[in-house]
């Protein structure tokens, strides 16, 4: 079989592809995240058991991808990027699914509440959380452009102001995790030590959302130069 035949059978019309699928279905286990601490804050307790599900579904369907793509990724020497880059990609990708489960099997386990203090700014750090995702996502997207031209040409700025934006979105969730834990420090005396506990690790592994979206980018940024 030609080669162009066996890796459109295996990829479809590209071969980054099913990394860019995966990396779809984890940035929508992720945007689950803001309904879920929506529901959170109201003590909507159906309402979180539904998200958390809808995390853990669309968890569980992206390590199938993960599995899949990692299959079926060829070993020949055809490859337009390198297959340790395109697995490097891959678990870091997949480590935000991950991380947005942990998250809310942890929050439904123990009924875990926020106080009234940081509701409104832990809906915006989630969302700007989720955005960062959002970003990755939309930077793996041009990847497809990227095999096209070689990488080089015009693509590589658009690449790299997509990679730049990325990281000024997590420096943005940086600040507000910053600001969000002054407040919880404020009110620690009035809080059980364990909540005070689960409630910085909650806090932290949101912001884990965007580090690792950044994680993405940087990864894709060694590409670029390589």
């Amino acid at each position: 079989m030609p080669v162009g035949g066996y890796m459109s059978g295996i990829f479809g019309s590209s071969p980054v592809s099913p990394l860019q699928k995966h990396m779809s279905k984890v940035y929508a286990c992720a945007s689950e995240l803001i309904p879920l601490f929506n529901a959170v804050i109201n003590e909507a307790w159906d309402e979180v058991a539904d998200s958390q599900k809808r995390i853990s579904d669309l968890e569980k369907e992206a390590d199938v991808l993960k599995k899949e793509l990692r299959m079926n990724l060829p070993k020949g020497l055809f490859m337009p990027v390198s297959r340790q880059d395109l697995l490097e990609v891959l678990l870091m990708q997949d480590s935000i699914a991950n991380k947005a489960k942990d998250i809310a099997g942890t929050i439904l386990g123990r009924h875990m509440t926020l106080p009234a203090i940081i509701h409104e700014d832990y809906i915006r750090f989630v969302t700007r959380c989720v955005a960062a995702c959002k970003q990755a996502r939309k930077a793996i997207n041009e990847l497809d452009e990227l095999v096209e031209t070689g990488f080089s040409g015009q693509e590589i700025q658009i690449v790299t102001d997509m990679i730049t934006r990325l990281d000024e979105i997590e420096s943005d969730t940086d600040n507000l995790q910053q600001a969000i834990r002054f407040k919880i420090f404020e009110i620690e005396n009035e809080l059980p030590p364990i909540e005070i506990m689960f409630l910085y690790k909650i806090i932290e592994g949101t912001g884990e959302v965007a580090d690792r979206s950044q994680r993405v980018g940087s990864r894709l940024q060694l590409m670029l130069a390589r």
